[in-house]
């Protein structure tokens, strides 16, 4: 696959992605927090499944007892990340959750460093530097308080989740992309469920079921399968970083479609979380 290619599929797996924030927060006023994640992720997973038996043969290697480990962890994690995303959403704003996503580049990016030696550049650390210091100023609860919020918390410990399996999901990246969203999906899907089940959530009405579910094909499902094509020619850093356009318009659906308000600490937080966004972007197109 050619960079260009590689980089519309980043993009647009971004688009995706962003719708998931402001529509789960609407859907969580009648659906339980780990009820909704494990929906998402079924409608992943089933919804690519279909596709697949539509779609052109893929040309790809399938899984393979190697891959076992990345297979597992991906799955785990997971189950993990939109548990803690749907609770820091219910307990705080969808405006903030979408912007501290961009969390997940410096937890995705340092990663790739420490673990799998991906190069880091300098314009790559400062972008790091500005979006970890957005992310401590949407943290606090208010502008005359130095608490952090448990919701925003929640939100960090969800990017630094996917951190991991972004990583994890690189190593397989180039591998059958039906396959590991399917995998990914179903049995991910599954785990939340159980513990939904354990949790002793009530099940949602048929209705919100159904739209939990396409929402998940469309931002989970259609998302993860473009992001792995993305990943197998750009790598875990470079392609979060493209991903980084994902927050941005979760915000602005957010402004536009909840009505949430802006505060002074968050326009402060959206400027330096821009630019670091900026300085990602530059590195990535100048290193292409």
């Amino acid at each position: 696959m050619g960079k260009a290619k590689a980089i519309l599929y980043a993009l647009l797996a971004a688009g995706f992605y962003a719708v998931s924030v402001p529509c789960s927060k609407v859907l969580l006023e009648h659906v339980g927090p780990t009820t909704m994640a494990a929906l998402l992720y079924l409608g992943a997973g089933v919804g690519i499944g279909v596709l697949s038996l539509f779609g052109r043969r893929e040309a790809r290697a399938r899984l393979d007892r190697r891959d076992l480990p990345f297979v597992v962890g991906m799955i785990v994690l997971d189950i993990a990340a939109p548990i803690f995303l749907m609770l820091g959403i219910r307990y705080g704003s969808s405006s903030n959750a979408s912007l501290l996503g961009n969390f997940e580049i410096v937890a995705t990016t340092l990663i790739a460093l420490a673990v799998f030696h991906e190069a880091v550049s300098r314009r790559l650390w400062a972008a790091i530097a500005l979006i970890t210091l957005s992310s401590a100023l949407l943290s606090l609860e208010g502008t005359d308080s130095f608490r952090f919020s448990y919701g925003s918390l929640l939100v960090l410990l969800a990017t630094v989740c996917w951190g991991f399996e972004n990583n994890c999901t690189r190593k397989i990246s180039s591998k059958s992309t039906y396959e590991i969203v399917v995998l990914k999906g179903v049995f991910s899907g599954l785990g939340s469920l159980s513990i939904a089940f354990l949790r002793r959530e009530t099940m949602p009405g048929l209705g919100d079921i159904v739209l939990a579910l396409l929402l998940g094909f469309v931002a989970y499902g259609l998302s993860i399968f473009l992001y792995v094509r993305a990943q197998s020619a750009l790598g875990a850093a470079k392609t979060s970083a493209y991903y980084a356009v994902a927050p941005f318009i979760g915000v602005f659906l957010s402004f536009v479609f909840l009505g949430e308000r802006l505060t002074g600490v968050y326009l402060i937080a959206l400027a330096v979380m821009v630019a670091g966004a900026a300085l990602v972007a530059v590195d990535t197109l100048r290193r292409s």
